[in-house]
Order: structure tokens, then C-alpha cells, then sequence
């Protein structure tokens, strides 16, 4: 166990592995984000359902194991390439976050406090227990506060970059549930993508990254009804992997 990450389960070479890059909100005592505390119960913070749903899917079997962040995505987002601007956010969706305006000394510390270690375990699963196949979860806003415009239809998204061998039929499972299915919304996964980029493509382990709609997730039943559905769909599209 680590601040950077949390555990559910137990890996299995051939089985499936969870990771959910976003699904804590916790901010260690001594980080001072330099926001109002209620944000930590936003979009911003954290992606409301994962961590829910990714331990039903776990208790299920559907899933071996899981790897959650331990830290809210404003400490540290790692769902991003070390040297991206966005690692560590000074402001999300119209919010500020001056605490992490950092000089360069505080900003290598922060990394290698939580994003190294955090995929570096990671890697270190993999390596150890290689998965047949990686489901990464996500949730997202029905509405940014920026774009209040722009409406966000689609009850669950699969996103991909190169490697779309899961796509498919994810995306079938889940239409065949009657569920609205964004291909790569609400955003792509060929420009945001960098946790499956590192360790499935990299890896040639298929994939597929799924974007749960918060509003349906944010409760007992809404975890329990994605369960099933994620349940059901990896079930489907194990049958699509080779022998």
C-alpha cells in the first residue's frame, strides 16, 4: 500500500486488470491546494463512481484486480505525460488552483512523490502478472461549468488511440444494453490517453478506456447498475480475444 495508489484484488497473468487513474479525492495534510474544500466533491477533483464501481467489479470476478489513484487529480493528474503542463492543474473547469503554482524544486518533488510511484507500481503489476486485457474507468461532468452550451449526451464513452481491438465490441455490448455510447466522447482518446498509452499500447495488452456519465453513477444503485453493465461487457469482449 502507498499514498499514491490503492489495491483491490489480486492480479492474475491472464485475467483482467482495472486502473482507474482518477477514482480518490484525498488530499495529503500537508498539500495546500488553495481551494474551497467543497471542490473536492467536483468533477475536478475526482471521477465520481470509479471507485464504487471498480469494487463491485472486483467482488464480482469480473475484474482480478484494480489499481486506483490515491490522490485527488488536482495533486497530481496522472492521466498525463510527466512533462505536460496538466500534471499538476493550476486551474480545472473555470477553478483556480494555486497551490499548484510551484517552482521547479516542488514540482519534481510532487511527481516523484505520487506519479513515478504510481506507475511505476503499475508497471510493476503488469510485468509481474501480465492481463489479458486493461479496463481503464473514468467518469465525466454531464455539463462543464465553462461550456454550460454544450450538452453531453451519451451515457458512457469508450475511448482508444491505436490500438482498437476492444473498441468495437465494447461499444457493442453496451448499445445492446440500450445505453446512448460516445466513440471517443466526450473526448478522444487519441489526443488524451496517456495511462493506456504507457502501459497497455506500449505493451501490446488490449484495451479500452470507459467514461461513465456522473449524474448515473453518483449512487448505491447507479454503482451497482454499472457494475453489471462494465461486468457484461468485458465478458463479451473477452470472447473477441484471441485464444
Amino acid at each position: 500500500m502507498s499514498e499514491a495508489w490503492r489495491d483491490l484484488g489480486t492480479p492474475r497473468a491472464g485475467g483482467v486488470l482495472l486502473i482507474g487513474d482518477h477514482a480518490s479525492n484525498h488530499v495529503p495534510a500537508d498539500i495546500d491546494l488553495g481551494i474551497d474544500p467543497a471542490l473536492l466533491g467536483n468533477h475536478i477533483a475526482i471521477d465520481i463512481g470509479v471507485a464504487e464501481v471498480a469494487a463491485l467489479l472486483v467482488e464480482d470476478g469480473a475484474v482480478d484486480a484494480a489499481i486506483l489513484g490515491g490522490v485527488s487529480r488536482l495533486v497530481v493528474d496522472c492521466n498525463r505525460d510527466e512533462e505536460a503542463p496538466g500534471v499538476l492543474p493550476i486551474a480545472s473547469d473555470g477553478h483556480a488552483v494555486p497551490g499548484n503554482a510551484l517552482d521547479d524544486a516542488a514540482r519534481e518533488a510532487r511527481l516523484a512523490r505520487f506519479f513515478r510511484p504510481y506507475h511505476d507500481h503499475i508497471a510493476a503489476v503488469i510485468a509481474a502478472q501480465r492481463p489479458a486485457m486493461i479496463l481503464s474507468l473514468h467518469s465525466f461532468t454531464p455539463s462543464l461549468a465553462s461550456h454550460p452550451d454544450q450538452a453531453r449526451p451519451w451515457h458512457v464513452g469508450v475511448l482508444y488511440n491505436g490500438d482498437d481491438r476492444l473498441a468495437g465490441p465494447a461499444i457493442a455490448a453496451l448499445e445492446a444494453e440500450g445505453l446512448i455510447v460516445g466513440d471517443q466522447q466526450p473526448y478522444s482518446g487519441k489526443l488524451l490517453n496517456a495511462t493506456m498509452d504507457r502501459h497497455a499500447e506500449a505493451n501490446g495488452i488490449p484495451y479500452v478506456g470507459i467514461e461513465m456519465r456522473q449524474d448515473l453513477v453518483g449512487d448505491a444503485a447507479g454503482h451497482a447498475r454499472f457494475a453489471g453493465l462494465l461486468a457484461h461487457m468485458l465478458r463479451k469482449a473477452a470472447l473477441k480475444l484471441p485464444a
